[in-house]
């Protein structure tokens, strides 16, 4: 698959087949993370593949109502970065490199014929789901990145048109 075709063909999935991720394939994929452009070279991101442990901790946290999204796929990443406070220009830089980087994720994992979806659950602004996943204060989560086989296709996405959202400048 060649990039465009990855880029214009990627879909959020919510629903999965059982298998989960295998490890050989989730270090390839979060590799591909680490290449995401990030302008100081401070390598601002990391990922925890989150197992069973963790998992049932995060549900703990977020309750009942939420704890079923957890279960929508087989392997679930977390992705944050490690802030700069005292800097909010590099914070800044450093937030996006991270976003990238969980986009490179994305697209690799839908070039190896596996579906995702990033969701930006609030329990992991929230004290507990923090601690749930070892996220240090230190670090902003930005991704829960949801991995797994595909189960259906999902819907194509409309997309404003193009003169919508660009402008030429003078």
């Amino acid at each position: 698959m060649d990039l465009e075709e990855a880029i214009r063909t990627r879909r959020t999935h919510k629903a999965y087949g059982s298998e989960p991720v295998d490890r050989g394939t989730l270090t390839e994929l979060l590799d591909l993370g680490r290449w995401a452009p990030n302008h100081h070279l401070t390598n601002p991101w990391r990922f925890r593949v989150v197992g069973p442990d963790a998992l049932q901790r995060l549900k703990e946290a977020v309750g009942e109502e939420g704890a079923s999204k957890l279960d929508r796929a087989p392997t679930l990443v977390a992705v944050s970065y490690v802030t700069t406070p005292g800097d909010p220009v590099i914070d800044e830089e450093d937030l996006l490199a991270a976003g990238a980087a969980a986009y490179a994720i994305l697209l690799g994992a839908h070039a190896r014929g596996l579906a995702a979806y990033w969701r930006t659950p609030a329990i992991l602004r929230d004290a507990a789901g923090r601690a749930a996943l070892s996220i240090p204060e230190t670090e902003r989560c930005i991704a829960l990145l949801h991995l797994g086989p595909p189960r259906q296709e999902p819907r194509v996405p409309e997309r404003a048109p193009l003169d919508d959202v660009l402008t030429f400048l003078d």
